[in-house]
């Protein structure tokens, strides 16, 4: 694989649901599209934006198979694959049907709190099994456990099969070690949207992005902005979006996108227990942040 595909504005894409809690795969269809159309550089379904961990087994395979069917070989696409049970990870590896698939996003493991010896055993055994290339996922405001650089920096050097980590600890100081450190085709993927200027500006290769569900080619613009360093231009975008991320997550992840998106008639906004909608007072600010960007 070429790990150039995996540079600028990676989507992490929400799971559109009906009224009745089922898969919307209309909405599926029409985001995957206007993801595509509007100029981001891949795919990535079934992270934690994708509640993935309300989708059961078939769900996931059909939400995979939909995205391939409509992406049809158009960007890279990268799926979700982690957990706390090692072996069962390593199962599912090992039964997805990865054609059409680039690499995996896998988490560091969750409420487990493993040390960072079991950290390291946990992706030694996936990436020695898996068939794909692995980018690690740090986010300790999830899992209650951060991946520090020196494990990072450990798994790296040691797995030829892990090229990446997605960072969103929102430690610019782990970040920059990393970067200082890592060996030089492995990559820095920002996991925060407010950070993804500076983590860029510091060296990364891009980053997944919840925001960019909805804007996709203004993300990407100031991703290819700052990689070229003109940073009065990606200062402009980075602040253009900058409010409209912080509503975002003001009530948690996936509300706020998912808000967002009806408000720009992509899909619903509905979730699956335990979480719910945003406030209808966020939701008309959202609402109103969207008409102002232009959405």
């Amino acid at each position: 694989m070429n790990m150039k595909s995996l540079e600028g504005v990676g989507v992490a894409m929400v799971t559109p649901f009906d009224s009745n809690g089922n898969v919307d795969y209309p909405g599926l269809e029409k985001l995957t599209n206007h993801l595509i159309d509007q100029g981001a550089d891949y795919l990535v379904v079934q992270g934690t934006t994708g509640e993935s961990a309300t989708l059961n087994t078939q769900e996931k395979k059909d939400v995979l198979q939909k995205v391939k069917d409509v992406n049809a070989g158009r960007l890279p696409i990268v799926l979700g694959i982690g957990g706390n049970n090692t072996s069962l990870v390593l199962e599912q590896i090992k039964s997805a049907d990865l054609n059409g698939v680039s690499a995996i996003l896998s988490a560091s493991p969750y409420y487990n709190k493993p040390t960072q010896e079991g950290i390291y055993q946990h992706f030694k055994v996936l990436a020695e099994a898996s068939p794909l290339p692995i980018i690690l996922y740090n986010v300790p405001g999830r899992t209650a456990s951060n991946l520090t650089a020196d494990t990072t920096l450990r798994l790296a050097r040691d797995f030829d099969k892990i090229i990446a980590i997605k960072e969103a600890s929102a430690n610019m100081d782990q970040v920059m070690e990393i970067i200082e450190k890592k060996p030089a085709d492995f990559m820095m993927i920002s996991g925060e949207d407010a950070l993804t200027l500076p983590i860029i500006a510091c060296g990364g290769v891009g980053v997944i992005s919840v925001v960019a569900n909805a804007y996709p080619g203004q993300f990407a613009e100031m991703v290819r902005a700052t990689r070229d360093g003109d940073l009065e231009k990606a200062r402009k975008l980075h602040y253009l979006l900058l409010e409209f991320i912080g509503l975002l997550f003001s009530e948690g992840n996936p509300g706020g996108i998912k808000s967002a998106l009806k408000a720009m008639g992509i899909c619903e906004d509905h979730l699956r227990l335990p979480l719910w909608p945003v406030s209808e007072e966020l939701d008309q600010k959202i609402a109103a942040k969207v008409k102002s960007i232009g959405g």
